[in-house]
């Protein structure tokens, strides 16, 4: 009697133990396998984003040289104004009102 109850509940305990692992153990079935393509507005937000990021990389690069004397101050005070139009240009852009702005000036002119 001892042996089948000992064989019984090993048999319980692994039945037990494998409906608590079964979902753990099985391969999820993915939603979708396509990739989500970028909207227009995101693509848009993302291109500004790296001009915005490259105007500003050059602007720092340039305040380096010019500091470090590889650049001289004529040199740097005709390229650090575009530089800086360039990064303001795009980080007016990317401001969450830009869009809503821009229209407004338009219908307004």
């Amino acid at each position: 009697m001892t042996v089948l109850a000992l064989v019984l509940g090993a048999a319980l305990a692994m039945l037990v133990v494998g409906a608590v692992a079964r979902p753990f153990l099985r391969e999820p079935a993915p939603a979708s396998d396509t990739i989500d393509e970028r909207g227009e507005l995101e693509q848009r937000r993302l291109t500004l984003t790296e001009e915005r990021d490259r105007a500003l990389d050059a602007l720092k690069e340039l305040e380096f040289d010019h500091r470090t004397g590889k650049v001289s101050d004529e040199d740097y005070r005709r390229l650090v104004g575009p530089l800086r139009r360039r990064a303001a240009e795009t980080l007016r852009a990317l401001e969450p009102r830009a869009e809503a702005r821009h229209a407004s000036v338009a219908r307004r002119g």
